[in-house]
């Protein structure tokens, strides 16, 4: 039976019900947005206002922090956490990137996926819909593993970020470049950015990579620990202005 991310991407993968999913989302939404609000002030460095899309935008956080500054949309496949945002506020639409949703939203400024391309079954052709969604001079700002990281080829099929069938693709630096420069998009900036993750979540993965089954621990989720294995890129693509 083949994979299908519309049954996978559940409320259950937010709440501590798959094994390499997030152990409590919505318990953990003030660690999410403190981290959420400095993703906003990364991205106002290279775009300081205009019309944003959030593809897999899950729960609204980012969404939340972003619109004391942009014209804020997102795109969710989890139909839970699409209403939640929707009951939030926010313009948020349920399914996949497609062209009957990105017309319904038009053109934009700058697109955001956090940790989403992924789990994408075509992420290219995925980027490339979105980069005719683009305007002229915008930015697609994404976060993913780095395939190529010291870490990744240390731990082989151990690595934290090998969790198959969720994480359908893995890119390294070269591959991303090579993808920027098929779709005529110019790499602004690529770093390795430290992260503050809810040790909740922590637990959980740690739980997981162990061998055992990872279940929903008492940990306070107040709690954020900032970490960074080196492992995790942050990429900004630019489309180049008429």
């Amino acid at each position: 039976m083949g994979f299908d991310p519309e049954s996978y991407y559940t409320s259950d993968y937010f709440s501590g019900k798959r094994p390499d999913g997030y152990a409590d989302y919505i318990g953990t939404e003030n660690i999410l947005r403190r981290e959420f609000a400095g993703t906003v002030e990364f991205i106002r460095k290279f775009r300081a206002s205009g019309r944003l899309l959030d593809v897999g935008c899950a729960y609204g956080f980012f969404l939340e922090e972003a619109k004391r500054f942009f014209d804020v949309s997102g795109i969710e496949l989890a139909e839970d956490a699409a209403e939640h945002c929707r009951r939030s506020g926010l313009n948020v639409f349920t399914g996949q990137a497609d062209e009957t949703l990105l017309g319904r939203l038009g053109t934009t400024d700058v697109i955001v996926l956090l940790d989403v391309i992924e789990h994408l079954p075509s992420p290219r052709d995925t980027i490339a819909l979105l980069v005719n969604h683009l305007d002229p001079g915008g930015i697609i700002v994404i976060t993913t593993g780095d395939f190529g990281s010291l870490y990744s080829r240390v731990a082989g099929a151990h690595w934290r970020l090998m969790t198959p069938p969720q994480h359908l693709w893995f890119f390294s630096q070269a591959s991303m470049q090579a993808m920027a420069t098929s779709l005529g998009l110019e790499v602004e900036h690529l770093d390795h950015p430290w992260k503050v993750v809810p040790l909740s979540l922590i637990s959980f993965q740690l739980t997981r990579m162990s061998g055992l089954r990872p279940k929903r621990i008492a940990i306070s989720n107040r709690l954020g620990l900032p970490v960074n294995l080196f492992d995790a890129m942050r990429v900004v693509l630019r489309k180049p202005s008429r």
